[in-house]
C-alpha cells in the first residue's frame, strides 16, 4: 500500500516539476530565446531527476514474488517526461523560428 501511495505522489511530483520547465521556456516576458533556453535547461535537468526517480518506483515489483519487472524507460513518468520534452522542443523551435523570421515582417510596415 505504501508503494502505491509513493507511486501516486512521485507521479504528481513529476508532473509538477515539468511545469516550471515549460513556464521558463515560454512565459518569461522580455527575455530572448537564448535566455529562455538557458533558464529552462536546469529546470529540465531537475525534472528529469524527479521523473526518473518516480520511474524507479514504478519499475519496482508490487509483490515480493512477482517476476515481472518493467523497464525503466517504459514506465509512465519517464514516458511523460520524454513526451513533454519532445513537445517543449518542438514548440520552442517553432517559437524561435516565428520570432526570428515572421514577427519582424509584421512590425515592418507599422507607422510607429
Amino acid at each position: 500500500m505504501l508503494l502505491e501511495l509513493g507511486k501516486a505522489v512521485s507521479f504528481l511530483a513529476g508532473i509538477l516539476s515539468l511545469f516550471p520547465a515549460m513556464f521558463s521556456a515560454f512565459f518569461v516576458p522580455g527575455a530572448g530565446w537564448q535566455e529562455r533556453l538557458a533558464m529552462s535547461v536546469d529546470r529540465i535537468a531537475v525534472s528529469a531527476c524527479i521523473c526518473f526517480a518516480s520511474g524507479l518506483l514504478f519499475a519496482w515489483p508490487a509483490h515480493a514474488n512477482a517476476r515481472f519487472r518493467l523497464s525503466l524507460l517504459s514506465t509512465p513518468p519517464v514516458r511523460m517526461f520524454f513526451l513533454a520534452l519532445a513537445g517543449m522542443t518542438l514548440l520552442f523551435v517553432a517559437s524561435w523560428y516565428l520570432e526570428t523570421y515572421y514577427i519582424p515582417l509584421i512590425y515592418k510596415n507599422q507607422p510607429w
